[in-house]
């Protein structure tokens, strides 16, 4: 894939998550892997209804710029640390809904959704009798050691989730390209706005 056809990939995704109501103002953020040390990714405080190629740049593995002067989404290392950690992943994306947002400050560990179709959406899911957890962590302005937190609990349990969420602020998921990742967001933000709807109507 050229830098090209990634910056429109991540334009289209973005105006996918903007009419979802995903991404309001300037939130989320959004990568593709183009090489072992190249990934497009957005630029910091762009609306991601609204990129176009000029929105989009490049970093290299560990998240540092290839473009002199230019800044990176500021949780640049957290795709460095899933492109990392899960082999096989072509795209990132970073979405802050209310339905993961609400949820996630409700929330303990994990978020556990059981029982819905749309798990079949998932790796290892291929009916809907099944259960996942999904990870909540403790939102931190420090992104090296949010990310050596995620190294440790993926560590403990490394057959990867369909996602996490760190708590009261988003969600993030990958898939190995842009069309799966992007079904892997849909299906997640449907089954956590039916958790939180279930949970409003049984109070």
């Amino acid at each position: 894939m050229t830098f090209e056809d990634a910056a429109a990939a991540i334009a289209a995704a973005g105006r996918r998550m903007d009419a979802m109501g995903w991404v309001p103002a300037t939130a989320g953020n959004i990568s593709v892997l183009l090489g072992a040390d190249r990934i497009a990714i957005t630029r910091s405080g762009r609306h991601k209804g609204m990129l176009g190629p000029a929105d989009v740049m490049l970093v290299d593995g560990q998240g540092a710029s290839l473009e002199p002067g230019a800044r990176p989404s500021y949780e640049t290392l957290l795709h460095c640390g899933i492109y990392r950690r899960f082999p096989g992943t072509g795209a990132v994306l970073h979405g802050h809904s209310v339905a993961n947002t609400v949820l996630s400050r409700r929330a303990g560990a994990e978020v556990r959704l059981a029982g819905y179709e749309l798990l079949k959406a998932f790796p290892g899911g291929p009916t809907h009798d099944t259960e996942v957890a999904v990870p909540v962590l403790d939102n931190d302005q420090d992104i090296p050691r949010l990310q050596a937190a995620l190294d440790a609990l993926w560590d403990r349990a490394p057959d990867a989730p369909p996602g996490y969420i760190i708590r009261g602020h988003g969600v993030y998921v990958w898939g190995a390209d842009m069309a799966a990742a992007t079904t892997r967001l849909e299906a997640l933000e449907f089954m956590l706005l039916c958790h939180l709807e279930e949970g409003r109507h049984t109070r």
